[in-house]
């Protein structure tokens, strides 16, 4: 098997997701009803202004719309929370997206939970996490999701999967953890208090890495012929004194023992936004369902 078939790309199942969000988009946008995204940013983050901008351009291309609300870095939690709930009320718009960092004073956690579940497109409500736990899994955390939707890409089939999830955040590892049972998988999750990483790692027959930590995974804590996914993000300065980015695997030395593996960065990366389009669309249907019984059928409202 040569490298080449080894690399999980997230490109081109990114572009099958959109194309399937496109045509729901636009059978949708015909109906009365355009889907569209509204972007929250608090304050003046460089780092943010390249994933909106790539939020947009991934969102224009779908047909869905994106509109950009910017709020001043001193805005205070309750008038941030006000505004959410004018969005919540609002039928023209579908998804709700609170791009972080935020400013210290800001909880996110509670400006999250201000967002209504109907229009939760990144699945962080506390409702959304909570209904992976009942097995509804269509409105699932971005990044968790697109893990998952890349381990899938394997083939391998997930019932009874031997799984090994490191990293525990609410917002990758508890999740797919909770993806991966509903699809009948057996997963560990390790944590910063796991006696021995390693020798869990060593059982998988597809480890999911979240932690932070530039190389953690070398190649004698993998299975061999084991799916790994790698979805953290480090800058690591190289030999030549230049800024790169990496992954939490040592994808050099991991890639001659593992069967497949994500490359960091392309593999997970593309997917969130695909993802995050995705839920836009499971958002809308469930706000129109909502609309045909509460309005009954002429479900046009929102357009007007």
């Amino acid at each position: 098997m040569s490298d080449d078939t080894r690399y999980l790309k997230g490109g081109p199942v990114a572009q099958r997701i959109m194309a399937e969000v496109k045509a729901d988009a636009a059978a949708a946008t015909a109906e009365g009803f355009p889907p569209k995204l509204v972007s929250i940013t608090v304050g003046d983050v460089a780092a943010v202004g390249v994933y909106v901008r790539n939020q947009k351009a991934k969102a224009e291309l779908t047909g869905i719309g994106f509109e950009e609300r910017r709020f001043e870095a001193d805005i205070t939690a309750s008038e941030l929370e006000a505004a959410i709930h004018g969005m919540n009320a609002d039928p023209r718009v579908t998804g709700i997206i609170v791009q972080r960092p935020v400013p210290a004073h800001i909880p996110i956690k509670a400006i999250q939970a201000a967002i209504h579940p109907l229009k939760d497109v990144e699945g962080m409500h506390p409702a959304s996490i909570g209904n992976i736990v009942y097995n509804q899994l269509d409105l699932a955390p971005c990044t968790a999701a697109a893990s998952v939707e890349l381990l899938k890409e394997t083939g391998l089939d997930l019932k009874g999967l031997e799984v090994v999830v490191v990293g525990h955040s609410e917002i990758v590892g508890k999740p797919i953890a909770f993806l991966l049972m509903s699809e009948g998988a057996t997963v560990t999750v390790c944590h910063h208090m796991t006696r021995s990483v390693a020798a869990h790692a060593r059982r998988a027959d597809a480890l999911f890495v979240a932690v932070g930590k530039p190389r953690m995974i070398k190649a004698d804590m993998v299975k061999p012929g084991a799916a790994v996914i790698d979805i953290g993000i480090n800058s690591e300065v190289g030999p030549d004194g230049k800024n790169r980015i990496v992954g939490d695997v040592d994808t050099e030395s991991v890639k001659d023992v593992a069967s497949w593996i994500t490359p960091v960065p392309g593999g997970v990366g593309p997917i969130t936004v695909a993802i995050l389009l995705r839920n836009t669309m499971v958002a809308l249907n469930r706000q129109r369902a909502l609309y045909r019984t509460t309005f009954g059928a002429n479900d046009k409202l929102a357009a007007e």
